[in-house]
C-alpha cells in the first residue's frame, strides 16, 4: 500500500534560523517558506537525494504545531510522510484493519498541493503518520 517516504517533518520554533542551519553548515538547498494556514504551519523543504526534510513553524496560536512545541520546547520530529497511490483506497484499507484516521477523514490539500490524510500516532509505534496522493 505504501511507497517511497516523502518527508520526514521536524517541528521548527524559528524557521529562518532552522533553516539556515541546515542551508549553511549542513550546505542543503532549503526552498522558501510557504504559510499553509488550512494546517495553521508555514513550511520549507529540504531537498535530499532520496527525499525531503520538511520544517514546520507554527502559523498563529491555534497551530498544532505550536502545542506540540508546548510540550517539545526544543522542536523535534513531527511526522513521517508516505506516498500512496490512491489515498481514499489507502484510507478505507487501514480503517477496515482498525487505524484512526485523524480529522474528519476526508483528505485535505497538504504543502505539495496534494491530497494528505493524517493517522493516529497511537496506532503506529507513536509516530504520527501522513500518507500523501502521487
Amino acid at each position: 500500500m505504501i511507497g517511497r517516504l516523502n518527508h520526514v517533518a521536524i517541528a521548527v520554533k524559528d524557521l529562518a534560523r532552522a533553516s539556515a542551519v541546515y542551508r549553511e553548515t549542513l550546505g542543503a538547498k532549503v526552498s522558501g517558506p510557504t504559510p499553509q494556514p488550512d494546517h495553521g504551519v508555514t513550511v520549507v523543504f529540504i531537498e535530499l537525494p532520496n527525499t525531503k526534510i520538511e520544517l514546520l513553524e507554527p502559523l498563529g496560536e491555534n497551530s498544532p504545531i505550536a502545542k506540540f512545541l508546548e510540550k517539545n520546547a526544543d522542536g523535534g520530529m513531527h511526522h513521517v510522510c508516505y506516498e500512496v497511490t490512491d489515498i481514499i483506497a489507502a484510507r478505507d484499507q487501514l480503517k477496515a484493519k482498525g487505524a484512526r484516521v485523524l480529522g474528519d477523514g476526508n483528505p485535505k490539500i497538504g504543502a505539495h498541493g496534494k491530497p494528505v490524510l493524517f493517522l493516529h500516532p497511537k496506532d503506529f509505534a507513536g509516530t504520527l503518520v501522513e500518507l500523501e496522493q502521487v
